[in-house]
């Protein structure tokens, strides 16, 4: 995460929200302890939810009846902040879950990191559908078997998509939602549209769907990380696909109509204002703005 930030909370923003949220700017004490508080300090690291760089300490269990689905929570509380993911994300996908882990601790908070069917190389046979399912399938986990009082959504990067796309369907758990984050909600159409051959790439999507055959892959060259379908390329590269959320270059009026439910949760938007995955010509701050407003 660059630590040159803009950060914009909607109208219906609390501080509970942010208050935890220091703890990724703040990191790690680099204070060393005296003495007289050694023996406590020690106490804290053994029951810390980081053991050393890159080990966490936590449960891991199955949450629903695919075998992809498997979460990892640390801390043993009431309520939990899941994190979501972007495009071949799975565990410990960024730098700044393990500050994060240590501060939710001090809150009382659990961290959940979970994978999808759409994590790792599976995103290009998935879905903003199907990642809903699964993770309204998490969240009645959490609920039924863990007793949770509430959780707060943390998207990364397309993470974000899944939050508002989820948070748009009125899921069964979706009332147990306190709270949403969206960190670094960026545009893949607009990333995908400075590589070769997208457009060219979008034409044989566009075919392929109009054809009945959208749940068929796309050629290799299309997305060499990984298959894709034609769905859910023309979805991430598309005008108007389904995962168009945040573009530029949409209107006031578009992202309202993608992005105004989001008003009745208490939400906040911190964009990365160094994102490589962002084109130069698009004015971050004002992206910001408006997808905040």
């Amino acid at each position: 995460m660059d630590p040159s930030m803009a950060t914009s909370p909607t109208a219906s923003s609390t501080r509970a929200t942010t208050s935890w949220l220091s703890g990724i700017v703040r990191g790690r004490s680099k204070s060393v302890p005296n003495n007289s508080t050694a023996s406590a300090a020690t106490d804290s690291v053994n029951d810390s939810p980081i053991t050393k760089k890159k080990q966490f300490r936590g449960v891991m269990f199955k949450y629903g009846p695919n075998s992809i689905q498997v979460a990892f929570k640390t801390g043993d509380y009431k309520q939990q902040v899941i994190f979501i993911g972007g495009l071949t994300d799975g565990f410990l996908a960024t730098e700044y879950l393990e500050p994060l882990a240590i501060a939710l601790d001090k809150e009382k908070w659990s961290l959940v990191q979970f994978l999808l069917s759409s994590s790792y190389s599976g995103y290009g046979t998935s879905s903003l559908k199907q990642d809903a399912v699964e993770l309204d399938q998490l969240i009645s986990y959490l609920i039924n078997k863990e007793d949770s009082e509430g959780v707060i959504l943390l998207g990364h990067s397309t993470g974000c998509q899944d939050i508002v796309y989820y948070l748009r369907t009125n899921a069964a758990c979706s009332r147990a939602v306190r709270a949403a984050i969206l960190q670094a909600p960026v545009s893949d159409r607009e990333y995908r549209a400075t590589l070769p051959d997208t457009a060219s790439m979008i034409d044989l999507a566009s075919k392929m769907i109009s054809e009945g055959r959208g749940s068929e892959l796309m050629p290799r060259e299309a997305n060499p990380d990984a298959p894709i379908t034609a769905y859910r390329y023309h979805s991430l590269s598309a005008y108007n696909g389904d995962d168009d959320l945040f573009s530029s270059d949409l209107s006031d009026d578009q992202l309202k109509q993608r992005l105004g439910h989001m008003v009745s949760t208490p939400c906040q938007v911190i964009f990365s204002m160094g994102d490589e995955y962002v084109p130069d010509y698009v004015d971050k701050k004002a992206l910001v703005d408006r997808q905040g407003s």
